[in-house]
């Protein structure tokens, strides 16, 4: 039987759809930069969430890059008006205390994906035969 799907769960996944469109079309700092709510964490008693982002750059970034620090000042300072707007929209009557956290693991995909290509290369590695049609291998079909 399948888990049930708790109401701080639902609360989460509404949470994170809003505050993406709170931050970016709310939030006109321009240190904030393009940044992704990849989720929300909502503790049992509603008290706080925490929120993951995490910042596109073209260039590796880390939790201490003064980029992110920036983007977390900003996001951290706008919590408050950020957990205001979010109540109004959800229409809750405990809203949670909004805290933001640099989620490093798109970070970590990119670099395990660099690592993977180094070892393996760019070519596949089963190669593949364009004469062979799996379509036409199909006898019913070619009668």
């Amino acid at each position: 039987m399948a888990r049930e799907y708790s109401r701080v769960d639902r609360i989460g996944d509404q949470m994170q759809r809003e505050l993406a469109v709170l931050i970016q079309r709310e939030i006109k700092d321009p240190r904030v930069g393009m940044v992704t709510v990849n989720a929300v964490k909502v503790s049992r008693d509603l008290g706080y969430a925490d929120v993951y982002v995490s910042l596109m750059s073209t260039e590796e970034l880390s939790e201490q890059s003064p980029e992110v620090q920036a983007s977390l000042a900003v996001l951290n300072k706008a919590a408050g008006f950020l957990r205001g707007q979010v109540g109004r929209a959800m229409k809750l009557r405990v809203v949670p205390h909004l805290r933001f956290h640099f989620d490093a693991l798109l970070g970590q995909s990119r670099r395990m994906d660099r690592l993977i290509r180094e070892a393996v290369g760019d070519s596949p590695v089963v190669p593949r035969d364009d004469n062979d049609d799996p379509v036409s291998d199909n006898p019913e079909r070619d009668a």
